[in-house]
């Protein structure tokens, strides 16, 4: 087991305020120099590869193999930030031509970074990256479910900035809210709705910017017309990936009435497979909440195609669940549950689907399993979700960017608009004084 002293609230401030101290010189360095400074750190995770997995592994139960892939994805993103970072710039603008117009951009000042637990490394590395590249300086607050891991992210990290430019603090949530309500400029936080409101009102006492990403009920749509046991394949992965512990992860299902069936045979039997391949979820606390959504939904009728039990010993794995007969009344179809399972609901058509799956206080994203242009067309013109995939429960090229729709957030995460979100624009008119001066 790993221990991290935990902030106090007197740590937080300390932070805040060398971070502060810092802002000017850090914002003055140039940003070829910063982007330096963001490849040494990268070179430096890279290296320690092997020890981030095994302490992600260690602390919220990913497998090995996959938790280095998830460093390795952190690590492409700082080397991406360290190349976007020098070319990011504003634009001139068409004025009178005795003058000069331009819009300039500039680092916001102190970015507060409140990471999640689900995949600790390659979220970071994004929020750190853009913040650092763009000249701000950082106070980081890991969660208190995966501290070690922040904690070593940080120690790889921090040596190649001047002190106070990248500063981390440990603790729970009254040590995020502490963070969120103190003298920043920004906070970014990926993680729960319910902390991403919490943060979203300090900001709003603050003036800080809030740069949210929370909680999602993802869809998929399984339309008439595709290959069942294939949409079942994408749903597992959807559904199961992660143990089911990713922001986007598949949560509710409405799989057309004539494929149904043998969609359900499908899925109930990818789930049996998948069971050998995740890992536990992060903690018997996760596991108690996702078993009790199961519960209700078994006891409201729904019916268990797999799953759905806790297993005996200790640990806190779940089985991937298959349920069928799900209804929207249901906290399985209605909440995020961030678990291995997958509720299922059969549908009539493919405009009930999209009504159904758009009728969400979430819009994080959504996926659309058709073979019909018209469909997939209608699917992202009409679904309220900052990212739409279809026929594809994962992927996408590098760099995309979204904003999330209702309870899920809002402002970009990731691809280069995220280093639009990290500075402020200033319009700049120049002209010349007077002659005879």
């Amino acid at each position: 087991m790993s221990t991290v002293p935990a902030s106090s609230d007197a740590d937080v401030t300390a932070a805040v305020h060398a971070a502060r101290q810092t802002a000017p010189s850090w914002a003055g360095t140039s940003p070829a120099d910063r982007a330096a400074a963001l490849r040494a750190a990268a070179d430096t995770v890279e290296a320690a590869t092997g020890e981030l997995a095994a302490l992600m592994h260690a602390e919220m139960g990913k497998p090995v193999d996959e938790a280095a892939g998830s460093v390795e994805a952190g690590v492409g993103t700082l080397r991406q930030y360290a190349e976007l970072g020098p070319v990011h710039r504003g634009h001139a603008l068409a004025g009178n031509d005795n003058a000069i117009d331009l819009m300039a951009f500039g680092p916001r000042g102190v970015v507060a970074v409140i990471t999640p637990w689900n995949d600790p490394v390659a979220v970071a590395c994004g929020l750190l990256g853009a913040a650092l590249v763009t000249g701000n300086t950082v106070v980081h607050k890991p969660s208190e479910r995966t501290p070690a891991t922040g904690h070593r992210l940080a120690e790889l990290c921090a040596p190649h900035f001047p002190d106070g430019v990248l500063s981390l603090v440990n603790g729970d949530g009254p040590v995020g809210a502490t963070l969120a309500a103190a003298e920043v400029d920004v906070v970014a936080h990926v993680g729960s709705t319910a902390t991403g409101r919490s943060i979203a009102a300090a900001c709003a006492r603050t003036g800080a910017k809030a740069l949210l990403e929370n909680g999602g009920s993802d869809p998929l749509i399984v339309d008439a017309g595709v290959d069942p046991a294939w949409a079942a394949a994408q749903a597992a992965t959807g559904a199961f990936a992660n143990s089911g512990q990713i922001c986007v992860a598949v949560e509710r299902i409405y799989v057309h009435r004539e494929v149904a069936d043998a969609f359900l045979d499908a899925l109930a039997a990818e789930a049996e497979t998948w069971g050998g391949k995740i890992g536990p979820l992060v903690d018997t606390r996760l596991r108690d909440g996702v078993h009790a959504q199961v519960t209700a939904a078994l006891e409201a009728g729904a019916q268990r195609r797999a799953g759905g039990g806790v297993p005996d010993g200790p640990g806190a794995f779940y089985p991937p669940t298959v349920l069928a007969g799900c209804t929207d009344e249901m906290a399985v179809m209605r909440d995020e549950t961030f678990g291995p399972v997958a509720p299922v609901m059969v549908v009539e058509s493919f405009d009930e689907a999209l009504k159904r799956a758009a009728d969400s206080p979430y819009g994080l994203a959504a996926t659309v399993l058709t073979p019909s242009m018209s469909h997939a067309q209608r699917a992202w013109r009409e679904l309220p979700a900052g990212t739409v995939k279809v026929n594809a429960v994962f992927g996408g090229a590098p760099g995309g960017a979204a904003h999330p729709r209702k309870s899920s957030g809002h402002g970009f995460g990731y691809g280069p608009e995220l280093l639009d979100e990290m500075t402020a624009t200033k319009a700049v008119h120049i002209e010349a004084p007077p002659s005879g001066w």
